[in-house]
């Protein structure tokens, strides 16, 4: 156990007291949530979490000022024993047709009465309920309450940091980046792109870490266009790698950089060596804009102008909000002529994620480059320091 171990009660309850105040902010009696993310970030309580994210069978209700009840799978009421977060564990009903044993209908009435009556009992009726069925949210619709969604309360919430949640979101990082290094140094020529990410998630589950929220690794032509998961393609000498680490680390919290890598030992051609500069001038450009109080239009207004041969396959954002999966505020690009779409600004406690992919179509390579930044009251961290490949650099 690290010293960080040892203080987890401490930081999950400054969560759970940071969304009551939240819920009193957003004028809302209860807040009633089944993402596992969600029950996680409130409670600390984890369950099942990639299983609970498909099936809805288990949920916690946390009521203004009073308490925080937990409804778990059956037979798992024990895995949050002793949690000072929960107030209490019932069993939950399950809420879709795997879970409820095949009357949905019937478990999202059970679902309404009982939480009804329990607010009831508080004199609660606003509750902010996250992505329950369409059944359960309307029997509780039909039970008098008012539904108002759950990111009223836990977007602005997880948008910023608690200064307790820091070092976790450090260390997060600093296991991600480990398992990077394991990747690079296991890619060679002739393993498929699945055996060398496979060093990814091995080194990654090694220590702790939760799981990844994507397999985003890719070979030579599986670089362009962007978003091609690992697969059975093999690496080849001199192609271009690229990964996107999408990996929750330590305490769930995620951890999001990019960076390309040249496959074999040998040298980077011209056109690999431009892409990669544009890339990387994208990235620092953007990087340098990045502050505090910068307002998300200006930010989006001053970022790097991607050439016009690189425009149709262009990363579909600047940059978004990073936490225990991506976060508000997703900060889409300027686009003349249109009425910018995302009010705020950069606000200090936020995390935030630059993005860069350069494509070519003519020569079917593309190079993805990203940092994750901690948004500081005077300036900004850069919290992904893994090295960048010189070989592409120059």
């Amino acid at each position: 156990m690290n010293g960080l171990d040892a203080h987890v009660d401490k930081l999950y309850a400054a969560r759970l007291e940071y969304v009551r105040r939240h819920l009193a902010r957003a004028d809302v009696d209860a807040l009633l949530i089944c993402d596992p993310n969600d029950i996680f970030y409130v409670s600390g309580a984890m369950n099942m979490q990639i299983f609970c994210a498909r099936t809805p069978a288990r949920y916690l209700l946390v009521v203004d000022g009073g308490p925080a009840i937990l409804f778990e799978y059956r037979g798992c009421e024990h895995l949050a024993a002793g949690l000072s977060t929960i107030n209490e564990i019932r069993l939950a009903v399950g809420l879709d047709i795997v879970s409820s044993g095949g009357d949905v209908a019937a478990a999202s009435k059970e679902l309404a009465r009982e939480i009804g009556a329990e607010l009831r009992h508080h004199g609660a009726r606003r509750l902010a309920v996250d992505r329950f069925p369409f059944s359960a949210t309307d029997e509780l619709r039909a039970a008098d309450l008012a539904l108002v969604p759950a990111d009223t309360v836990l977007a602005p919430a997880r948008s910023i940091k608690l200064p307790i949640e820091v070092p976790y979101l450090r260390e997060a990082m600093r296991r991600v980046e480990v398992a990077v290094e394991a990747l690079e140094h296991a890619a060679e020529p002739g393993m498929t792109e699945s055996e060398a990410w496979a060093h990814f998630h091995f080194e990654l589950m090694a220590k702790d870490g939760q799981h990844t929220v994507t397999r985003l690794f890719q070979s030579g032509p599986n670089t362009y266009p962007y978003f091609q998961e690992a697969g059975q393609r093999r690496l080849r000498a001199g192609e271009l790698l690229a990964l996107d680490t999408d990996a929750n680390g330590y305490e769930n919290y995620c951890v999001d950089f990019s960076r390309t890598f040249l496959c074999g030992d040998t040298t980077a051609t011209p056109q690999q060596r431009l892409l990669y500069g544009r890339a990387k001038e994208q990235l620092e450009w953007n990087t340098s804009l990045l502050r505090p109080g910068i307002e998300f239009a200006e930010l989006a207004r001053r970022a790097w102008k991607v050439p016009d041969e690189h425009q149709a396959s262009r990363y579909y954002c600047v940059g978004h909000g990073l936490g225990m999966s991506g976060e508000w505020p997703n900060i889409p690009h300027d686009e003349p002529g249109v009425d910018y779409p995302l009010d705020g600004c950069v606000e200090p406690g936020m995390i935030i994620c630059l993005e860069s992919y350069i494509g070519s179509d003519e020569s079917g390579e593309g190079v993805k480059l990203e940092d994750q930044f901690l948004i500081l009251d005077d300036g900004v961290e850069r919290m992904s320091t893994y090295r960048f490949d010189e070989r592409l650099s120059a």
